[in-house]
């Protein structure tokens, strides 16, 4: 499994939508979805908030 594939996994789990968890962490939708896709990585200050 694949760091996005996570993310997405248990942002899914939660019942969070992309535009709910940007909310929380503070960054674009656009920055969500290329984690999930895997055309991204999140930086160090949004892997902490993800925790």
């Amino acid at each position: 499994m694949t760091l996005g594939q996570k993310i997405k996994d248990l942002r899914t789990q939660r019942g969070m939508t992309q535009e709910q968890l940007t909310d929380a962490i503070y960054v674009t939708r656009a920055a969500i979805s290329k984690w999930e896709t895997g055309k991204g990585y999140p930086g160090i200050d949004s892997l902490k908030l993800l925790a």
